[in-house]
Parts: structure tokens; C-alpha cells; sequence
């Protein structure tokens, strides 16, 4: 048995391998130059609106929502999802892999990105449903289900959601759990195989606490959370950089010189070097983010908004928070100490320490500085985890309606517990890698369904996205293409 499951786990990690290397790269690049273009740089002309928009009228309680969400509560909601262990572990694994120029190709991919998600935003907006009760659905596979009629189309949808369902609403929750175990665990030096079970009945209690109330207490709870999570992190960050502030200049020239010639930093001759450097930054960059994936649209279409186009420019500020400010902090964090300070001392650091390691080196006193370290990770993991954790469940459970109705919603929260419970104290290398494969395989039908159907999104902008026009109602998808 274990040999099978050692085969099975080499297989499903090859498969993942030749995916991301060779296809979801270059569709996820491809599909965000097409919306860029197709757009003309939505994301630099309507960067302004969707700032305003986030951030003019900011409230940490959205009030009672007839249906769905406020805007705000959408954008947290998404944003929860996009901030999880990526954004700290997945940013290490870029640089110690791939050299600080990975940074660089992380930011050109978050920028195009934006453009990506600005379109999943419309799309999930355009063709959501409301039931009779004000229960909103929305995400891929309504707008696959609008892009491809017949049964292809039901193949796609079909294939989307058994994906999602399997990556976000029960295996990635166990990712993020035992990130979490883990974390906490390392603060006491305990062994989170044995003290995980006590973090998981914890978290499998709050999760379940929250599921039951629905995407209105998620909602709740992602508005009042995020704020204080991002918080938290950036002035936490910005603190540690400030004692190394004289490395930052030097760090900032090794992002942009080692995005071009990284065989200097990370061996190999130029042409290798450079593969590994653009496709760690690209890789970590896009499933830090989302955009392209198919995750957050299921938020976005949550909001209640005037038009789509307003929550299309609120989705691309949560891609260039998650990236610009988020995950370059902690960039930041790891080159001006592991690299600046240390030079070759990364060699022997592993990701999921990188960051505790990078802020012992910058305070003189190393005890007090693993202390800080693994307090500082250990709290930001936490937040970032769980946030993501009741995200990803809503995503979810969104699908797992789709496939089999509302009265299965129960027997889904249930499992989805479980799955949390067990995540905090278990980890097979085989699960966590299905668990990969099954997010690559949400890219394939969502792109194929955003490229089919760009001519609504870009209807949309011409209408809509002018600055100052935002008091058109959110008509019915059916009632627009009419006009």
C-alpha cells in the first residue's frame, strides 16, 4: 500500500509539475495581456475609482443586506481568500527558489492579473442568481453556463465546481489548519502532530459557528477581520524593515537586477537561471493572488452594487493589495536580512522558516528576535489561515449547491468541519498534492469561459466605466445584451 501511494503521490506531483510549468502559466499571463489589452489597461485607468470605491466610505460593519453582501463585505470576503500561508510561505519559497528577482515577475504578473479579476468580477456580477428567499449564487459556472450552451457547457460547470468543491470547501481548509497548528505549535516548541488536535477542535468549533450562519456572517466576520489581519501584518512589517531601513535600497536593486540575470544568485547558466526566476514569480504570483483561478469571483457576485463595473475596479484592489503591499512586505522582509545581511545564508533555510529566520538576523539579540519571529508569523499565519479557511468554504459551498441542491448544504458544512479538524494534526504529502491538482483544474474551464464571453466585459467598461457613472441599476445580463 505504501508503495502505491508513494506511486500516486509521484504522479499527481508531475502532473502538477507539467501543469503549472507548461499550461496554467502561460494561459494565466495569456488571459491577463488579453484582458489588458481588450481593456485598454483597465487596471491604470480605473485604479483610481476602485480606491475610492474600497477605501472613500470605509465601515468595519456593512449593516443588514437584504441579499448578498454590501460591496465592502464582498471585497474582504475575496480579499480573505487571496490573503492566506501564500502570501508568506509561497513569497519565501519564490525567492529562496527562484532569487529576489522572482519578486519582479510576481509584481508584472500581479499587474495583469488585475485585468483578469476586474473581468471575473463583471462576469460573476452579470450572471448571478437570486432566489426567492435573497439567497445570491455566483461565480465560473454561471458565466460558463452563459459563455457555452448545450452540454459542453454542463461538462465545464460540472467539471469546475467538482474541482472547487474538492479544493477549497474540503482539502485546502486542511492546508490552512495545519498551517495554523503548525505555526502556533512552533511558538511553544510543541509538536503539532500531537498538539494539533487541540487547535483543531478550536477551529472545526469557530468554523462551524460560522458556516451556519451562512454568507451573511462570513460576511460579517471577513469585514471585521481583514482590516485587522492587513493591519496588523503592515505595521508589524513595517516595524521590522525599520531596523534594517538602510538594507531597503540594496534590496529593492536586487529584485530588479536579479529579475534579469538571476544565474548570479541561484546558479545555473542564464537561460535556465531565468526560466526558474520568471516561473517561480510567476507560479507563487498567480495562486497568491487568484486572479485567473476562479475563487474570488464567487464573492465579487455577492455584492450589491450598481453596476458590475463597480465591483470589477473593488476586485482589482484586493489583486494589488495582496501583491503590491501584502507580499512585498514579506519580500522585503526575507532579502534585506537573508540576502543584504547574509549573503549565501539562504541556502540552508527552508520557506516555512524563512521569515522567523529573516527577522532573527535583523535584531542583534537572537533570542529576542526568534521570539518576535515566530510570535509575529505565528499570529499572522493564524489570521491569514483561518480568514481563507471560511472564504474558501462559502466558494464551496456556492458549487457544491450547484451540483446537489439546497438541502445538501448541511451534509457539505459538516464534512467541510471535518476536514478542518483533521487538517490541524494530519498531513499526507499525496492529499496536499491532490489538492493542487484539483485548484490547477479550476483555471482551465474558468479562462476558457472569460476569453469566450470578453466582448460582455468589455460592454461593460464602455458603459459603465467612466469616471463618475455609477448610477445605472445592475440590470439583468439577459436585459443588457437586449440594449
Amino acid at each position: 500500500m505504501q508503495k502505491v501511494l508513494e506511486f500516486l503521490e509521484t504522479a499527481v506531483s508531475t502532473a502538477n509539475e507539467f501543469l503549472v510549468d507548461y499550461i496554467l502559466v502561460i494561459l494565466l499571463v495569456g488571459v491577463g495581456v488579453f484582458f489588458t489589452i481588450r481593456t485598454r489597461f483597465v487596471q491604470v485607468r480605473c485604479f483610481g475609482q476602485g480606491m475610492k470605491k474600497v477605501f472613500g466610505n470605509l465601515k468595519l460593519n456593512g449593516g443588514k443586506q437584504k441579499n448578498g453582501m454590501s460591496s465592502f463585505q464582498a471585497f474582504t470576503t475575496a480579499v480573505a481568500a487571496q490573503v492566506g500561508t501564500g502570501n508568506i510561505v509561497g513569497a519565501c519559497s519564490a525567492i529562496l527558489l527562484g532569487g529576489p528577482g522572482a519578486i519582479f515577475w510576481m509584481w508584472i504578473i500581479a499587474f495583469f492579473g488585475m485585468a483578469t479579476i476586474y473581468a471575473e468580477a463583471v462576469l460573476a456580477q452579470k450572471t448571478k442568481k437570486i432566489d426567492e428567499n435573497g439567497n445570491v449564487s455566483g461565480g465560473p459556472v454561471y458565466y460558463i453556463r452563459t459563455a457555452f450552451k448545450g452540454k459542453f457547457g454542463k461538462f465545464l460547470a460540472l467539471f469546475f465546481a467538482v474541482a472547487t468543491v474538492v479544493a477549497l470547501g474540503f482539502i485546502g481548509p486542511m492546508v490552512q489548519s495545519n498551517a495554523i497548528s503548525s505555526a502556533i505549535a512552533g511558538v511553544g516548541g510543541y509538536d503539532y502532530t500531537t498538539f494539533g488536535w487541540i487547535v483543531g477542535v478550536v477551529l472545526a468549533i469557530l468554523s462551524a459557528i460560522i458556516f451556519i450562519g451562512g454568507a451573511k456572517r462570513i460576511a460579517s466576520v471577513t469585514e471585521k477581520m481583514v482590516p485587522i489581519m492587513a493591519v496588523v501584518y503592515l505595521l508589524g512589517g513595517i516595524v521590522i524593515l525599520c531596523v534594517n531601513i538602510t538594507s531597503l535600497p540594496t534590496a529593492f536593486w536586487y529584485i530588479i537586477k536579479y529579475a534579469f540575470t538571476p544565474q548570479a544568485i541561484i546558479g545555473g547558466g542564464v537561460g535556465v537561471a531565468l526560466k526558474k526566476a520568471i516561473s517561480m514569480g510567476a507560479k507563487r504570483g498567480l495562486f497568491s493572488n487568484e486572479a485567473g483561478m476562479g475563487s474570488t469571483p464567487h464573492a465579487h457576485a455577492q455584492a450589491n452594487v450598481k453596476t458590475p463595473h463597480e465591483q470589477g475596479t473593488v476586485a482589482m484592489i484586493g489583486v494589488f493589495l495582496d501583491t503590491f503591499v501584502v507580499l512585498t512586505i514579506t519580500a522585503l522582509i526575507v532579502i534585506t536580512s537573508l540576502y543584504v545581511k547574509i549573503p549565501n545564508g539562504w541556502q540552508a533555510v527552508e520557506p516555512e522558516n524563512a521569515v522567523q529566520t529573516a527577522i532573527t538576523v535583523l535584531f542583534t539579540n537572537a533570542d529576542v528576535g526568534s521570539i518576535i519571529g515566530t510570535s509575529f508569523v505565528a499570529l499572522c499565519l493564524t489570521f491569514f489561515a483561518f480568514s481563507t479557511i471560511i472564504s474558501w468554504n462559502l466558494f464551496g459551498k456556492i458549487n457544491f449547491e450547484y451540483l446537489f441542491g439546497k438541502k445538501s448544504v448541511i451534509i457539505y458544512s459538516i464534512l467541510a468541519v471535518v476536514f478542518i479538524f483533521l487538517g490541524a494534526f494530519l498531513k499526507n504529502d499525496l492529499v496536499w498534492a491532490l489538492s493542487d491538482l484539483f485548484n490547477n483544474f479550476m483555471v482551465l474551464p474558468n479562462v476558457i469561459a472569460l476569453v469566450a464571453i470578453s466582448n460582455i466585459v468589455v460592454l461593460e467598461l464602455k458603459e459603465n466605466g467612466k469616471k463618475g457613472v455609477v448610477d445605472k441599476p445592475n440590470q439583468a445580463l439577459s436585459d443588457r445584451l437586449e440594449n
